[in-house]
C-alpha cells in the first residue's frame, strides 16, 4: 500500500504575488515609493498635513483608493479633510466583530485633557481667522490655572504639570515647535478632526462643572 497516495492530503498553495516594483531585495509590494512613504506617514501618526508634507498630500491623493484598502485590511479608516488639508487614520468601527486594535492609545490625565480642549478651541478660533494655531507656553500655563483646585496643588506644582502635560503633546506631534523658538508652538490642524463637536461639547460640560465644583480625583487619572 502507497500511504502517500491513499492518504493524500490536498494543500491549497498561494499563488505567487505579481512582480513588484523591486524597491529592494525581496520587495513583493506592488506600490510606487511615494505611496508607500504616504501610507508609513500615516500609521506612524499623527497626521499628514497637506502645507507641510506636500509630497505625501500628493502621493495620499493620487493612491487614496488603494491605501483606504490596505487601511482597511488592519481595521483602520482613513479619515481626510481635504479643505483643511488633513489626513490621519483611526481605529475602524468594526461594531461587534472582535478585531485587533492596531494604533497605540495614551491614557490622559485631567491637565492633558483641559490642555487638549483648550488647544482645539484655539485652533478654532485660528481658523476662524485664517491663520495657523500658534500658542505660548507661559499662556498655556495662565489659560488653564482657572483648573488649578482641582488638582489640589500648588502653583509651582500645577505648572510643573501643564508644562508636563505640554511635553506629552510635543511627543504625540500635537504640538510642533516652531523654529527659533523654544516656548511657541503650533497646534496640529488634525486635532479638530481627532475631537469631534460632540466630544467637545460633552467635555465641555464636565469641565465647566469642575471649575465651580469640588475635586473629582478620578478623572485626574494622577
Amino acid at each position: 500500500m502507497n500511504l502517500l497516495e491513499d492518504e493524500r492530503i490536498d494543500v491549497v498553495v498561494e499563488p505567487a504575488p505579481e512582480p513588484g516594483t523591486g524597491l529592494f531585495a525581496g520587495d513583493t509590494g506592488v506600490l510606487p515609493v511615494e505611496a508607500r512613504r504616504a501610507l508609513c506617514q500615516l500609521l506612524a501618526g499623527p497626521s499628514i498635513d497637506a502645507m507641510r508634507q506636500e509630497a505625501l498630500w500628493a502621493a495620499l491623493q493620487r493612491f487614496e483608493t488603494t491605501l483606504r484598502s490596505l487601511l482597511s485590511e488592519m481595521f483602520l479608516e482613513l479619515v481626510m479633510d481635504r479643505e483643511a488639508g488633513i489626513a490621519f487614520v483611526r481605529q475602524a468601527d468594526t461594531g461587534e466583530l472582535d478585531t485587533p486594535v492596531l494604533l497605540r492609545s495614551h491614557p490622559l490625565t485631567f491637565i492633558d485633557t483641559v490642555l487638549l480642549l483648550h488647544l482645539r478651541q484655539q485652533l478654532v478660533e485660528a481658523d476662524a481667522q485664517g491663520v495657523r494655531a500658534v500658542v505660548e507656553e507661559a499662556a498655556l500655563v495662565d489659560a488653564l490655572s482657572v483648573y488649578e483646585k482641582n488638582v489640589s496643588t500648588d502653583r509651582a506644582g500645577f505648572a510643573k504639570r501643564v508644562v508636563a502635560a505640554i511635553g506629552k503633546m510635543r511627543e504625540n506631534r500635537v504640538l510642533e515647535r516652531l523654529r527659533g523658538s523654544e516656548e511657541r508652538y503650533e497646534v496640529t490642524p488634525a486635532l479638530k478632526l481627532m475631537f469631534s463637536a460632540e466630544d467637545v461639547l460633552a467635555l465641555t460640560q464636565v469641565y465647566r462643572e469642575l471649575r465651580g465644583e469640588t475635586v473629582v480625583e478620578e478623572l485626574s487619572g494622577e
